[in-house]
């Protein structure tokens, strides 16, 4: 077997607590914080003199992790757009399976995030949407339908 899981995505973000706070009313849990340095980061991202802060986050049934990481040394970088369309070529958008996708969106909201576009509804079996959180981090929702 070549891979075990999915461990983990990484989110380098410029306000950690912003994103923490974001992904914590989306349901995800806080795992854990620390800073990393060192050689043995420079060595793994290719970056020389990295330090930077990491807060891990936990999908409520522990088999999914986001790693939030903010960049201390060297600074993060932006490459194009500051709200990067879905089509762009790269990671765009992280979707996660919600019991019940207004009850979210509604509490997304107070933390700034947006809706793309609008609600839309795939046949019989789910309600989707796009919103686009702090940074411009777009998550995805799905509601399954009682027909699904």
């Amino acid at each position: 077997m070549a891979i075990k899981r999915l461990d983990n995505v990484l989110i380098v973000v410029e306000d950690l607590e912003a994103a923490k706070a974001f992904f914590s009313e989306l349901g995800m849990q806080l795992e854990g914080e620390t800073r990393v340095e060192g050689g043995w980061v420079d060595r793994v991202v290719g970056l020389k003199n990295v330090q930077n802060d990491i807060a891990m986050m936990r999908t409520p049934d522990g088999h999914g992790r986001i790693e939030l990481a903010k960049f201390i040394t060297p600074e993060a970088t932006r490459d194009g757009s500051e709200e990067p369309a879905v089509n762009t070529l790269g990671i765009r958008r992280i979707m996660f399976a919600v019991d019940d996708i207004d009850e979210v969106l509604d509490r997304l909201r107070s933390h700034g995030a947006e809706l793309v576009d609008e609600i839309a509804q795939y046949e019989d079996e789910y309600r989707l949407c796009y919103v686009r959180g702090p940074e411009g981090i777009i998550v995805g929702l799905a509601e399954e339908l009682d027909g699904a």
